[in-house]
């Protein structure tokens, strides 16, 4: 693959960000949905032929309140619901750890998770990408922090947890991101004009 055919890539948390933070843990597929925009967000993105990966901490699963089977469940129903809008994910990578949780292996502190760049890693080992050109967007504080270790340009969405987060950030002045936008087809609008 040569330079000038290296795409870049769009980095999605996924609580928040793709689908809504209604039910907090969510360990059924029958509580997944996404939001009624997400498809159209993620069609203007791979119109601009970016790769699409999720990246979603899952500490649930180090916590016990639902099992990797749950959670990969759960993933399939997300796959299936944007692969029903004609968008193919090209990775959805997750970190079940959380240090103080109850399951071993999982109740380490580990890199998997964010703001940790683990996940970052193995999409970079899976997918070589320009990360310059690359793009964090997520809800939470750790997301805009993974974004920034990985060397990603970040953008901090107002749904899920980022109306609570950017004030946080604001008051604080400690982790900025890029850009704030209100939701995740804002986010795509922006980077299409930015790359147009």
């Amino acid at each position: 693959m040569t330079a000038e055919n290296i795409k870049s890539a769009i980095f999605l948390d996924r609580d928040g960000v793709i689908s809504p933070d209604d039910f907090g843990y969510i360990s059924e597929p029958e509580q997944y949905h996404l939001y009624p925009y997400t498809i159209e967000a993620l069609r203007i993105f791979k119109e601009l032929d970016f790769l699409l990966f999720v990246v979603t901490n899952q500490s649930g699963i180090a916590r016990g309140y639902f099992s990797i089977e749950d959670l990969e469940r759960v993933l399939a129903k997300m796959r299936s619901l944007i692969s029903a809008g004609g968008i193919e994910l090209d990775g959805v990578y997750y970190s079940p750890y959380y240090k103080d949780g109850i399951i071993p292996p999982y109740n380490i502190d580990h890199e998997d998770r964010k703001p940790g760049i683990g996940m970052f890693k193995k999409a970079y080992s899976d997918f070589h990408f320009d990360i310059e050109q690359s793009w964090m967007i997520g809800d939470r504080h750790s997301d805009i922090a993974f974004g920034k270790n990985a060397g990603l340009k970040n953008i901090l969405l107002l749904t899920g947890n980022g109306h609570k987060d950017f004030i946080e950030i604001i008051k604080t002045n400690e982790l900025k991101p890029n850009f704030v936008c209100e939701n995740l087809l804002t986010a795509a609008n922006l980077i299409r004009d930015f790359k147009l």
